[in-house]
C-alpha cells in the first residue's frame, strides 16, 4: 500500500513518511490499515519485532487526533516511555503536543489535558484513573505496547484492569494492542472486541539455530561451519564470527561485520562475560572507534563512582558492555546509545533488555536458557515467549542483511532439546494473573474508590470485563477471592458495607490515591500507631522496607547472625513488635527489611556509593531503586499520618528528605538549592557555610574554593541562591577554605561525612 493511499490520516503524513524514506507500507501495516486501524477500529497486532508495530500505533493515534481526539500510548517500562516520547516528538512540527508521564502516582496529571498524544507506563495510567484525571474522558485511542505482559504476575494485572477501566470510561474508545509474541492472540482479540492481525512477516530474515561442536545448526536443517578455537568459549567464537566481515572469493568485503547481543541468566554472569568478550572485540576496533569509545567510557565513569561503573567503563573502552537492572539509568542509556551506534560491538545482558527497548543486533546469542527460580528451588528453563522475545532483537532493517538468533548446546542431546523446546516451538498462551489475592487487594479497593463499582455484584460485573473472566470458567474462584479481599479491606478500615453497598472510607480513598498496596498501608498505619516516641530514621526505613511495595534485600550466606545482633541492638527503634527468632519466615523477612533499612540509613548518612555497593553486594541502580521506593513510601506514610491525626509527620518528612538527598540533617537546607548535591553541600558546610542564608552572603572566594575552583558551577549556584553578585570575574579561591581530600564516609556512629576526591556530586543523578 502506497503511503498516499492511507485513509483518514492527517494530510501532512504521507509527505512526512516519504521524507523518512517510507514510500509504501510493510504488509502487516497494510493489513492493519485494511482492518480499519486508521478509522477507529480495535486491533490486536501480533507481528515480529522490526515489522513496523510502532508505525501501526502512530497511524491509529494520528488518525484519532486528526478527528479531534486524544491518544494514549501505554508502555511497560520507564525507559521505553522516554524512548517512545522522543520518537513521537517528531510530530510536534505539525502542531501536535506530545507528553510523557511515568512518576508521581498521587497526581491527576492535569497538565496532560492539553496534550494530543500521551506516553505513560501502565502504573501511571492506573494511578491517573484512581485520581480521577478528568481528561481521561476525552481519550479516543489507547495503544497497549508489549500487551503480552498481561501474563506477568506482578505488572500484568495492572495493565489488564487499566485497559478494562479505560474501555468503560469511554464506550467507543479505540484499543490497539501490540506484541511480537502472543501464543493466543485470538483470545486477546476476543477480550478487546478487536480485529486480529497475526503475521510472521519480517522485513529481513530471522534465522534461528543452535551452535554445537564446530557448526551452527539452522532451523531449515542446514549447517554452517563456525569453529571454536582451542581454549575458546562457544560464545566468544560466535561473537568473533559475527565481527568478521563477509568476503568474496577474491577477499573483497561484501558485508561488514555485525554486533552481538548475548543473553545470560544473572548480573554476575553478564559482567563476567563482558570482561571476557572485550578481549575478543578489541582486535577489531579501528583508531577512531577506540577514541570514541574512550569518550563513552569516561562518561560512564562520571555517572557513578563505583566498582561497577569502573568495570563497565573498562569493558566499553574495548568495545564490549554489560547491561542489567543493577546499573543506573545513566549507565544503561549510554550503553544502549553506543550499541545502537555500533561503537559497542557486543553487550552481555540479563533478559530485561529484551523487554521492548530498541537494541537490535546482527546476532542474538542465548547463552543461558535456564535461570534460578527461588520458588522452584533451583534452575528452571526460560519460557518460549521470553526466549522468542530475545531472539526478536536480531536484525536491524537497513543495517543488517539478516538477523540470526543462536542458542548454545553442550551436547548432542541438548542440541535436539533446544530445537524442540525453543526453535520450533510456539510461545505459550498469555494467561491473566488477576485472580491472585495481592493483585485483587489493590485493584478491588481502587475500583470501589474510583466509582467503578459500589456493590459486590457491581464489582463482579466489572471483573467480568477483564481478560481473566474471558479465559476461565472458574467463576467460583474469582468470587471467593473477591469476598476474601473485601473482608480484608473492611477489617482494615478501607471499605465499609451498608444496605448491600460498598463504599471506600476516607482512609480507603487516601490509600487508593497514594497508589499503595492496602497491605502496605495497613503495615505502615500499625507501625505509626505503635510509636510512643518520635520515630528514628532507621525505624521509619525499616517500617516501609517490610511492606509488600518494597523489594527487600536478600540475606546473604552468614548475614543472619550479623543482622540478628543488629536487630536486638536497635530493637527499641522498630515500629511494631519484632517477631520471635523461632518464627523462621517472619523473622527472616524482618531481618531482610532491616538490611534494606540499613542501606537507606547508610545513604542518608552520606556513606559513599562505592562503599554501599560493596557492603551490600548490589549495583548503583539498586541503590537508586531503593531510594526512590523509600521516598514514595515515606511520602505515603506522611499522608497517612496526617489522615489519622498522628503527630509524626515532621519526623517522616525529615526521613524522606534525607533519603532523597542522601544527607545528614544539617545539610538539608543546603541541598535544597538547585545545583547543590550531597557532596557539594558537605564541602560548603565544612567551609563554614551552613545554610542558604549563609551562602547568599558568603565570600565568593570561599565558595569557589569549597567547590574546587569550578567557576561556572560556583556562579550558577550563587545565582540560584540569590547572591547579590554571583560573577566570578577576578575571583580566586581562598586557599584556607579549600576542602581537604577525605576518604570514604561511614554511617557508623561518630564517623565523619562522606566525600570523594573524584566526584563533585552525588552519583545518583539529582541526588
Amino acid at each position: 500500500m502506497d503511503v498516499a493511499d492511507i485513509p483518514a490520516v492527517p494530510e501532512w503524513l504521507p509527505n512526512h513518511l516519504r521524507d523518512a524514506g517510507i514510500e509504501s507500507l510493510y504488509p502487516p501495516q497494510a493489513e492493519a490499515v485494511e482492518a480499519g486501524v486508521t478509522e477507529g477500529e480495535n486491533l490486536v497486532a501480533s507481528i515480529p519485532t522490526a515489522s513496523g508495530k510502532t508505525l501501526i500505533a502512530e497511524l491509529a493515534m494520528l488518525a484519532s487526533v486528526a478527528r479531534g481526539g486524544k491518544a494514549l500510548y501505554i508502555v511497560p517500562l520507564r525507559a521505553l516511555a522516554s524512548e517512545k516520547h522522543a520518537e513521537f516528538e517528531q510530530f510536534e512540527q505539525y502542531g501536535l503536543d506530545v507528553g510523557v508521564s511515568t512518576g508521581n502516582y498521587e497526581s491527576e496529571g492535569g497538565w496532560l489535558a492539553g496534550k494530543d498524544v500521551i506516553v505513560a507506563t501502565s502504573e501511571k495510567v492506573d494511578s491517573l484513573v484512581r485520581n480521577g484525571a478528568p481528561w481521561l474522558d476525552d481519550l479516543t485511542c489507547v495503544v497497549a505496547d508489549e500487551v503480552h505482559l498481561v501474563d506477568d504476575g506482578e505488572r500484568g494485572p495492572t495493565l489488564e484492569v487499566t485497559l478494562a477501566k479505560l474501555r468503560r470510561i469511554t464506550a467507543d474508545l479505540q484499543t490497539v494492542a501490540l506484541s511480537a509474541t502472543i501464543g493466543n492472540a485470538g483470545e486477546l482479540a476476543d477480550w478487546l472486541d478487536a480485529e486480529l492481525l497475526d503475521s510472521e512477516w519480517r522485513p529481513i530474515d530471522l534465522k534461528k539455530g543452535v551452535h554445537y561442536g564446530q557448526a551452527l545448526h539452522l532451523e531449515d536443517g542446514s549447517q554452517q561451519e563456525l569453529r571454536v578455537r582451542d581454549g575458546e568459549k562457544q560464545t566468544a567464537a560466535i561473537v568473533r564470527d559475527t565481527l568478521e566481515p563477509d568476503r568474496d572469493e577474491d577477499g573483497a568485503v561484501r558485508e561488514e561485520g555485525g554486533s552481538s547481543l548475548v543473553f545470560v541468566n544473572s548480573r554476575r554472569n553478564a559482567e563476567a562475560a563482558a570482561g571476557r568478550l572485550a578481549g575478543v572485540v578489541s582486535e577489531y576496533l579501528g583508531p577512531e572507534e577506540r577514541e570514541a569509545l574512550a569518550d563513552v567510557a569516561e562518561e560512564i565513569r562520571d555517572v557513578s563512582d563505583t566498582e561497577t561503573s569502573d568495570d563497565l567503563a573498562d569493558a566499553v573502552a574495548d568495545g564490549a558492555a554489560f547491561h542489567h537492572a543493577g546499573l543506573s539509568r545513566g549507565h544503561r542509556e549510554l550503553v544502549e546509545e553506543a550499541f545502537r551506534d555500533r561503537l559497542i560491538k557486543v553487550v552481555s545482558a540479563t533478559p530485561t533488555l529484551a523487554a521492548g527497548v530498541n537494541t537490535p543486533s546482527r546476532r542474538v546469542i542465548v547463552r543461558d536458557w535456564r535461570r534460578y527460580d527461588g520458588t522452584a528451588g533451583g534452575m528452571q528453563p526460560l519460557s518460549v515467549l521470553e526466549v522468542h522475545q530475545m531472539m526478536g532483537r536480531a536484525g536491524r532493517p537497513g543495517r543488517d542483511p539478516y538477523g540470526e538468533a543462536v542458542l548454545i548446546a553442550k551436547s548432542h542431546d541438548e542440541l535436539d532439546e533446544l530445537f524442540e523446546r525453543y526453535v520450533w516451538a510456539d510461545p505459550e498462551p498469555v494467561r491473566s494473573k488477576l485472580a491472585a489475592e495481592p493483585a485483587l487487594r489493590t485493584h478491588i479497593l481502587a475500583t470501589v474508590a474510583s466509582g467503578f463499582a459500589s456493590t459486590r455484584e457491581g464489582l463482579l460485573e466489572f471483573l467480568e470485563a477483564t481478560l481473566y473472566a474471558t479465559q476461565t470458567d472458574e467463576r467460583g474462584r474469582l468470587e471467593g477471592v473477591t469476598d476474601d479481599v473485601i473482608a480484608y479491606l473492611e477489617r482494615n478500615g478501607f471499605l465499609e458495607r451498608g444496605d448491600g453497598g460498598l463504599t471506600a472510607t476516607n482512609l480507603g480513598h487516601t490509600v487508593s490515591r497514594l497508589y499503595l498496596d492496602p497491605m502496605s498501608a495497613a503495615e505502615i498505619i500499625d507501625g505509626l500507631e505503635d510509636a510512643d516516641d518520635r520515630p528514628t530514621v532507621l525505624g521509619l526505613y525499616q517500617l516501609v522496607a517490610r511492606t509488600p511495595d518494597m523489594y527487600e534485600l536478600y540475606l546473604r550466606s552468614g548475614e543472619d547472625e550479623e543482622y540478628t545482633m543488629l536487630a536486638y541492638e536497635r530493637e527499641s527503634e522498630f515500629l511494631g513488635s519484632m517477631p520471635s527468632e523461632f518464627e523462621d519466615n517472619r523473622f527472616e523477612d524482618w531481618l531482610s527489611a532491616l538490611k534494606t533499612a540499613r542501606l537507606l540509613e547508610d545513604w542518608a548518612s552520606e556513606l559513599d556509593e562505592d562503599e554501599i555497593t560493596d557492603r551490600y553486594g548490589i549495583g548503583p541502580g539498586d541503590i537508586r531503586g531503593k531510594v526512590e521506593a523509600a521516598s514514595w513510601l515515606l511520602g505515603a506514610a506522611e499522608s497517612l499520618a496526617g489522615e489519622l491525626g498522628l503527630e509524626w509527620t515532621p519526623a517522616i518528612r525529615e526521613a524522606r528528605t534525607r533519603v532523597e538527598d542522601g544527607v545528614r540533617e544539617e545539610l538539608l537546607d543546603l541541598v535544597s538549592i538547585r545545583g547543590v548535591g550531597r557532596k557539594r553541600a558537605r564541602r560548603l558546610y565544612e567551609a563554614g557555610i551552613e545554610d542558604r542564608a549563609a551562602l547568599r552572603e558568603a565570600e565568593k572566594s570561599v565558595v569557589l574554593a569549597a567547590l574546587r575552583g569550578r567557576r561556572s558551577t560556583t556562579e550558577t549556584i550563587l545565582e540560584n541562591v540569590g547572591h547579590r553578585d554571583p560573577s566570578m570575574d577576578g575571583v580566586e579561591p581562598d586557599a584556607d577554605a579549600a576542602p581537604e581530600s577525605v576518604g570514604s564516609g561511614s554511617a557508623d556512629a561518630g564517623s565523619g561525612p562522606a566525600d570523594s576526591a573524584s566526584d563533585d556530586q552525588a552519583s545518583l543523578g539529582d541526588f
